[in-house]
């Protein structure tokens, strides 16, 4: 059933039953549709929940505005869906439905609803029962393997995912190859330097910055593999801190002479004499002498170190697609997984 209102200043009211016909308990639902200019201020009626619109008809709850908008955007229709229901067979003429719009009322026609009852057989009172408890269908593991199985795949594909992108963002290999070296005592490490300094002949050359660049680096190396403590980082005056509290004075007193120089050379554009430079080498080959620590005969152990990989940009490219196909695999799963669960639990 359908009523349609009067037309002023272009404001139509249109207000439709979903069935003139309910039963008891059962729901009802009524559209209202406002056509109006798009600009004005359209107010649709509200009622609490539970009110009665008419004494047996109590409203159940209303849904949000659904807007379009006609004719280039100036007109606009708003629609609404509200419910009814009714305890109480009889038939009822509903209200007009009140519409507020640019300030005036406007209304829709009313509308009549018949609310139907049950045939009962009082006489057999032993054939009525009463409402049955819901039965929960059995669970059926047969139902859900695939949702476990496809849950488990998603859980390692997204680990997987998480470790790539993981590896892939701190520029580390996915894999990491191990491979065995044999160690070196720290002193022999630093002689085979200096012997390549040596044999370089930069200490002879007008290039004293990058000498003693080197012949530091390599005492600095040195240094924290002998003692422990990090003097790749640290300025030569603490260096020579540090070395107070395990050396005694005369072991770096020529040490303290070579970095002295060195930062010199380094940072004050200091030029040194080629006798100078070899005395320096000398120094640092005797500072090394004076503290090694000698180690007993015996098998050299080897060293566990991690080979780092550098990444090619075409290794880097092909990576990328992995992780985008792997993403949307993951996404297929995880849909595949919710309309399962939506399919068995409906």
């Amino acid at each position: 059933m359908a009523s349609v209102c009067k037309t002023e200043a272009q404001v139509t009211v249109d207000a439709k039953l979903d069935s003139a016909r309910i039963f008891i308990g059962q729901r009802m639902g009524i559209t209202l549709e406002v056509s109006a200019n798009a600009d004005a201020d359209v107010q649709l009626p509200e009622w609490d929940s539970l009110q009665q619109i008419v004494p047996g008809v109590e409203f159940v709850k209303a849904e949000d505005a659904d807007t379009s908008y006609l004719n280039d955007g100036k007109r606009v229709m708003l629609s609404r869906r509200y419910y009814f229901t009714s305890f109480d067979s009889a038939l009822y003429l509903l209200p007009e439905m009140n519409v507020k719009v640019a300030g005036e009322d406007y209304k829709s026609k009313k509308l009549a609803l018949k609310v139907l009852t049950f045939d009962i057989d009082t006489l057999h009172a032993d054939s009525i029962f009463s409402i049955k408890a819901e039965l929960a269908p059995p669970f059926d593991w047969a139902e859900w393997r695939y949702v476990i199985g496809f849950g488990l795949m998603a859980l390692i594909i997204a680990g997987l995912l998480a470790y790539v992108i993981y590896r892939l963002k701190t520029n580390k290999p996915i894999i990491r190859r191990i491979r065995t070296k044999q160690r070196v005592a720290p002193h022999k490490v630093a002689m085979q330097k200096i012997e390549q300094i040596k044999e370089d002949k930069i200490w002879q050359s007008e290039d004293s910055k990058e000498y003693y660049t080197q012949l530091t680096d390599t005492l600095r190396q040195y240094i924290k593999e002998r003692y422990g403590f990090n003097a790749l980082e640290m300025t030569s005056f603490e260096i020579i801190q540090k070395l107070q509290e395990v050396n005694d004075e005369e072991a770096i007193a020529e040490l303290r002479e070579l970095f002295q120089t060195a930062d010199l050379v380094k940072f004050a554009k200091y030029s040194t004499l080629v006798n100078e430079n070899d005395r320096n080498l000398v120094s640092a080959i005797e500072y090394i002498n004076q503290t090694k620590l000698e180690e007993p005969e015996q098998q050299p152990q080897p060293e566990e170190i991690v080979v780092e990989e550098k990444r090619s940009k075409i290794a880097k490219m092909v990576l990328v697609g992995s992780i985008v196909v792997a993403g949307i695999v993951l996404i297929g799963v995880l849909a595949y997984i919710c309309y399962r669960i939506y399919m068995l639990t409906m």
